[in-house]
């Protein structure tokens, strides 16, 4: 029976095999770990066997998993990768980590203000609605740069790199554009703000294609803890 160890082992594989393909260090892609509706002991299993990055998508769900795995597995960084309303950002404020889908100065203004004092500032990443699809969160492309001007002036919130979700399709080549368009965004935000260093990018399905496009960060679930029941909350 193959385990949860097992496929997180692959997975890392996979991220050394493209890295090298690539000619790109494998120790600057981190592995985060999609834990969206899946049950704590398959969180407590990944950790055991090493992982660190959590990623989840819905707010009461994300909230009660860090609340109860806080003792238990106490290294976890905790990454928000979900759609955020901005009468939900106090939580994310709180218990999280990092947030990988800002795209409005509303909610940049909501989690500096609910931030405590007390805690790192929130690492977050820039969304962009990279396939400029009407039905996909995030930012333009022309909207990038106001909005990093913003999470710049706010002293609770850091702002690390940015974020997309291409479209889904078979179409290699595809995806491969859109993969060079949000690299070629990173690069531009590099050059004004050089402190940035995640390309938050690759999923699964599509890892390999978005390392040769320099991601720093796969978002990897269903090839860790199987295809995902659908959520209760």
């Amino acid at each position: 029976m193959t385990t949860i160890a097992d496929r997180l082992a692959n997975a890392q594989y996979r991220i050394i095999q493209a890295a090298q393909i690539s000619s790109r260090n494998p120790d600057e892609i981190q592995l985060l770990a999609v834990s969206k509706t899946k049950p704590n002991t398959d969180i407590i299993a990944a950790y055991a066997a090493g992982q660190r990055h959590f990623g989840e998508n819905y707010v009461q769900e994300g909230e009660s998993k860090v609340i109860a795995l806080k003792s238990s597995c106490p290294e976890i960084q905790w990454h928000f990768i979900g759609p955020l309303q901005s009468n939900k950002t106090k939580i994310v404020a709180n218990l999280f980590d990092w947030m990988h889908t800002l795209s409005r100065d509303k909610v940049a203004q909501r989690l500096n203000d609910q931030r405590p004092d007390t805690l790192a500032p929130l690492n977050v990443c820039i969304q962009i609605n990279i396939s400029e699809e009407s039905s996909k969160s995030g930012a333009t492309a022309d909207e990038m740069f106001s909005l990093a001007e913003s999470i710049k002036l706010l002293p609770n919130l850091k702002l690390r790199g940015l974020m997309a979700i291409p479209t889904s399709t078979q179409d290699i080549q595809h995806q491969k554009r859109e993969f060079q368009k949000l690299q070629d965004l990173y690069l531009s935000l590099q050059k004004i703000y050089p402190e940035v260093d995640t390309l938050s990018m690759g999923m699964s399905n599509d890892l390999e294609q978005a390392i040769e496009h320099g991601s720093t960060m796969v978002r990897i679930g269903s090839a860790i803890f199987g295809q995902r029941d659908t959520p209760s909350i």
